[in-house]
């Protein structure tokens, strides 16, 4: 298999692959500085310099098993990542954005982040708790008590704060298969915002308010598998206007997290060829 991160610009709707590798890449994020992305490969972590591409580790102490659920803070001085590294399930950690030894954040495990408010002070991930199998929304903030904002309706996934930190879009199978809904970041006025025959998954609105993202897979596709033919489509906030952009072999490591360019010109992301 080979992986390629490119980048997609808006106004001249052309793609450029950024860096092509034999390397597992996934889930790219946009440095607040424009000059750079980071993404998982192997367990591990990386930065890819826009000027000069290549994959530069970031050192994250014992956590080496990390999935590809990961973030940089608005100020750029943290990394929030996700690792299996201590053998019960997924859970949160903090590294400072040079790399360094993990400090865990998340209460219990299983915990999956996927989303930074703006103000950098809360931030969004999708977690089981008590047992259950069922994937719900939450947000906590750093150092704080987590609060549930889905209640096991269906499985929810990939939530991902608004420009103004006000709403939270995610995924969610409650209706019989994956749509894209929006609520209210205290989990109220939980909406759908279309319907359609996809499966769709990963909705990441733009830092400008002015678009949003997300990952479609074929009719009856089973959760969010890799190596399927998949389109990113486009639309406006409220769901409007949805288009085809792009269409390759892609998925799971595709854009699981916010990939979206600082000033809204472009996106991120990863497709692949086996």
């Amino acid at each position: 298999m080979r992986s390629f991160l490119e980048i997609y610009d808006l106004a001249s709707a052309s793609t450029r692959t950024l860096l092509a590798t034999d390397r597992h890449i996934e889930a790219p994020n946009w440095y607040p500085s424009g000059d750079a992305l980071l993404v998982n490969a192997e367990g591990r972590l990386f930065r890819v310099p826009l000027a000069e591409p290549a994959l530069i580790p970031i050192e994250t102490g014992v956590a080496q098993r990390l999935n590809n659920d990961h973030g940089i803070s608005p100020d750029g001085q943290q990394i929030v990542i996700s690792s299996h590294h201590e053998g019960i399930g997924s859970q949160i950690y903090m590294i400072p954005a040079k790399g360094g030894d993990p400090v865990k954040i998340s209460p219990q495990a299983p915990s999956w982040w996927h989303g930074w408010s703006p103000d950098g002070k809360l931030l969004t991930y999708v977690a089981a708790r008590g047992g259950s199998r069922v994937i719900d929304v939450y947000t906590m903030p750093i150092g704080g008590t987590e609060t549930r904002l889905t209640m096991g309706e269906g499985h929810c996934d990939g939530p991902d704060f608004s420009a103004d930190g006000a709403q939270i879009y995610y995924n969610c199978d409650r209706d019989g298969h994956a749509q894209i809904w929006v609520m209210n970041a205290d989990g109220s006025a939980q909406r759908k915002l279309f319907a359609d025959d996809c499966v769709n998954w990963f909705p990441h609105p733009s830092p400008d308010d002015q678009h949003l993202i997300y990952l479609a897979y074929p009719p009856g596709t089973l959760g969010h598998p890799a190596n399927l033919p998949v389109a990113l489509c486009l639309c406006d906030p409220q769901g409007q206007n949805r288009r085809r952009i792009l269409e390759f072999t892609g998925g799971q490591g595709t854009m699981n997290v916010p990939n979206w360019a600082p000033d809204s010109h472009a996106f991120a992301y990863v497709r692949y060829e086996i």
